[in-house]
């Protein structure tokens, strides 16, 4: 079906210029004709009952298809990423690393697109688990040797004199460095707010679910936001590519990102779950990764929770712990929860301003959360005055 699909994407792309101003619409109901389409023996036998659903009915159906869809685009397109062969242009359309074009040539010049042993499964897993296979372009002596010439200042000779083995190693190094060296670089446009604009059109294309993968840029654009919004040095833990492009989200038993402000830390946690979904999903472990960076860093720090909105049960999880000391999380754990609606606003304030915002100002919210829940009757009141505070976090008081 490869040409037909080729074909369709053609069409799609020139409707797609047609309904402009009416993008949304026009891809719902192209998404729904095809959800039709292909589960037309489940509909019209009635098999369109949802796992997990009461709501027994053709739309019900059809939205739960198409968000299922997206997921799997979503992994499809991390797979891609896991290569390092393939970009994703600020989350929006991907496209092969132009450093990695001949890899990619030699791959489909070399492997059969035919998959192999699907009935053999003791065949197929030898195959699967062989770090061998498959043969890449990087695996030629020769290439290895062109590379190094290009990204090291090795002599030639020099070269010569290396096994194989020794020169992926040198080579990995040297795509490190300049990997390092990209980001470094990025860090300085971002600190001097060049990325400012980009920043904020990024979160509205997140908010607008117009990205791929949308959890890992949400995390790399707030990493880029931490590190314009004021000083110190901010860590993201997820992976990036060799052209400092964000390729996979922050492992797990870890924050998302770190900030080290010299005499205090503040982790970072970023999520795109909602309703009771996010406060199974994250209580725990925000507290528990917080605790984890004071114990190693051994200074005082916060977490600033970042979310499209925040769950009630969240709230009142995060309120507790500004009250309880617990040995194991290190004391009191202050986390202060902000939709990423206010997280914009002082992103405006701190580019707006007549002068570069400092690490006491970052410090001054998370000192207020402290002292305000200590004054509240309930968890609401301390949101609400935390939330006004971060919204006016550059002025004296709010």
């Amino acid at each position: 079906m490869f040409d037909d699909v080729v074909k369709m994407i053609d069409e799609f792309r020139i409707n797609k210029v047609k309904n402009k101003g009416k993008y949304k619409q026009f891809k719902n109901s192209i998404q729904k004709n095809i959800i039709i389409e292909l589960f037309d023996k489940e509909i019209n036998n009635g098999q369109i009952k949802i796992r997990e659903s009461n709501d027994i009915s053709i739309r019900k159906f059809i939205s739960t298809k198409m968000s299922n869809m997206r997921d799997y685009t979503d992994a499809c397109c991390r797979y891609l990423r896991s290569t390092g062969l393939i970009n994703i242009s600020k989350g929006r359309s991907l496209s092969i690393t132009k450093e990695k074009i001949p890899d990619v040539e030699f791959i489909l010049s070399t492997i059969d697109r035919n998959p192999i042993f699907v009935d053999d499964e003791k065949q197929y897993t030898k195959v699967l688990y062989n770090p061998e296979l498959p043969v890449l372009y990087t695996d030629n002596d020769n290439v290895l040797t062109k590379k190094l010439t290009e990204y090291t200042d090795m002599s030639l000779p020099h070269i010569n004199k290396l096994t194989i083995n020794e020169k992926k190693e040198i080579l990995f190094d040297a795509i490190e460095d300049k990997k390092q060296n990209i980001l470094n670089q990025q860090i300085i446009n971002i600190k001097n707010y060049q990325q400012y604009d980009d920043i904020m059109s990024t979160f509205d294309d997140i908010e607008q679910k117009n990205v791929l993968d949308i959890p890992l840029i949400l995390e790399w654009n707030t990493w880029r936001a931490m590190t314009m919004l004021d000083g110190g040095t901010i860590t993201a833990n997820l992976k990036f590519d060799d052209n400092g492009n964000p390729m996979s989200t922050a492992l797990g038993n870890m924050a998302d990102i770190l900030c080290d402000y010299d005499n205090y830390g503040l982790t970072v946690e970023v999520t795109t779950s909602k309703g009771q979904k996010q406060y199974e999903m994250e209580s725990e472990p925000v507290s528990r990764h917080l605790a984890k960076y004071k114990k190693e860093s051994g200074k005082d720090a916060y977490c600033l929770f970042i979310a499209p909105t925040i769950n009630e049960a969240c709230i009142a999880h995060f309120f507790m712990l500004h009250k309880m000391n617990i040995n194991f999380y290190g004391g009191k754990s202050v986390i202060v929860p902000i939709d990423i609606k206010t997280f914009k606003k002082m992103l405006t304030d701190s580019y707006k301003a007549s002068y570069l915002p400092n690490p006491q100002q970052v410090k001054s919210l998370f000192d207020y959360s402290l002292e305000i829940a200590e004054k509240v009757d309930n968890e609401i009141d301390w949101y609400t005055k935390v939330t006004e505070k971060a919204l006016n976090w550059l002025e004296p008081s709010c």
